[in-house]
């Protein structure tokens, strides 16, 4: 890059000696004659100053180190995407195919090629691509119009992740001439994104799975942008300081998939806002702080109306403490498989196995526990164990075999909901002639039915 910049590198990304930063700054900064450009660095501890140079605030960043002046020339502006692609996928010839000459009929006029064959081959390289990765290769706008569409016009899975996109728009100019995109990885490009209605849509007609870890994007903008994702399936958000202010309404009702890891603003206030997505079947809440969780419509041995169809979550490197929490999830109705690693409750004095066993029996349907299956034998005895473990307590809270005495007091059931039900799933109880029959279905804890021999 040449010292004839003008304004519009303002915003833009670039990369320097492998560091990404954004360019704050275009033009003189006294004493020293010449052009300069002020970035503002992706690692803070890159930078020596605020923007700001003797006095004069030049531009401002977020942090007090994370700006430097650089000259244009030592700045990589990047490539075109398709530039990318020939430089990233198409395969060099030999040298003593470089110099060959072929005699082809252009317009029924004979002419004479050299490197034809390359060209044929590198033409054909491009339209059988499918799958392509462009990890920090630099890529930076979409490139001449069409030309995407017609070099590459089968492309399903693009990796764009750390590329030296600025802006929502460049995303789209490229997306635009990818008809068959399926999935798209944008994490760690710091995007600009549209602040107004979107006016275009449906620009990702057949797009799956959407990442956007470390984006920089809002709540509002996913909302704002979700309209052009008509049959997204698996939506990753992972580091993007998120605070959930609103419902999503006719967006994201296709999404099977949420992460929402290391977005360390989220409270399960928040996580009852998307409690209804009507498809979301697998939600990864990993390190973002939160230590309780209460589904207030929901009762003790009934299930919540939230999150219909989850049924797998991933809790791990939270601040879980208390069982309360795991007793909660038990009110999910489709869950089947959790992960809860590395939290106090998990990681504390007591053995792994026993907490292991713990978590199994207080949550009745799951299957899969730290990716590791439940077999039946192994709920049959953790269950078993549980009951033994707090059957004294049972007893002395007002617990009895017999169902007419049993009158447990509110505590122990808010602190063991499921344990009453244990001790009618284990077996029949004869007492008096009577057999108590239990399907943990159809009925909530404490009923039972009564039938004659």
């Amino acid at each position: 890059m040449n010292d004839t910049l003008t304004s519009d590198v303002i915003g833009r990304r670039v990369e320097v000696n492998g560091e990404h930063a954004t360019v704050r700054f275009s033009g003189i900064v006294p004493p020293v004659a010449g052009l300069w450009l002020g970035v503002e660095w992706d690692n803070p501890e890159r930078g020596k100053h605020d923007g700001s140079h003797e006095g004069t605030v030049y531009f401002k960043c977020r942090h007090p180190t994370g700006g430097s002046f650089i000259r244009p020339n030592k700045v990589n502006f990047g490539v075109d995407f398709l530039t990318a692609v020939k430089n990233r996928y198409v395969l060099e010839d030999g040298p003593e195919e470089d110099g060959k000459e072929q005699i082809v009929i252009i317009g029924n006029k004979p002419v004479e090629t050299i490197g034809f064959d390359s060209v044929i081959k590198q033409q054909s390289q491009l339209s059988k691509l499918q799958d392509i990765s462009l990890r920090n290769c630099a890529v930076n706008c979409a490139g001449d119009k069409g030309a995407i569409a017609k070099a590459c016009p089968n492309i399903r899975k693009v990796d764009l992740s750390r590329n030296l996109l600025s802006s929502w728009d460049e995303v789209l100019d490229i997306a635009d001439q990818l008809g068959h995109l399926e999935v798209l990885n944008l994490s760690e490009n710091k995007l600009r994104f549209p602040s107004g209605s979107p006016s275009r849509t449906g620009t990702f007609p057949a797009l799956k799975v959407l990442v956007l870890n470390r984006t920089g994007i809002t709540w509002a903008e996913v909302l704002r942008c979700a309209s052009g994702w008509p049959v997204l399936e698996e939506l990753y958000l992972e580091s993007n300081d998120l605070f959930i202010s609103e419902r999503p309404a006719d967006v994201l009702q296709t999404v099977k998939l949420l992460d929402l890891s290391s977005n360390q603003l989220i409270d399960e206030n928040q996580l009852f806002l998307i409690a209804y997505l009507p498809r979301l079947e697998q939600l990864i809440l990993s390190d973002i702080g939160i230590s309780t969780i209460h589904f207030p419509d929901a009762g003790t041995g009934h299930k919540t109306a939230m999150f219909p169809s989850l049924q797998y979550l991933v809790v791990n490197d939270n601040q879980i403490s208390q069982w309360s929490f795991i007793n909660e999830l038990d009110k999910l109705p489709s869950l089947q498989a959790l992960s809860c690693i590395r939290n106090p409750l998990t990681e504390g004095s007591k053995e792994a196995q026993t907490t292991r066993q713990l978590i199994i029996a207080r949550i009745g349907q799951l299957k899969t526990l730290n990716k590791c299956e439940i077999l039946p034998e192994e709920r049959r005895g953790a269950e078993l164990d549980y009951r033994k473990a707090f059957g004294n307590e049972w007893k002395a809270a007002g617990g009895h075999q017999d169902p007419d005495k049993n009158r447990p007091h509110e505590r122990f059931l808010a602190a063991h909901p499921r344990y009453q039900l244990l001790c009618l799933k284990a077996h029949c109880i004869n007492a008096s002639g009577w057999n108590i029959i239990f399907e943990e279905e159809k009925l909530p804890v404490g009923i039972a039915f009564k039938s004659l021999h």
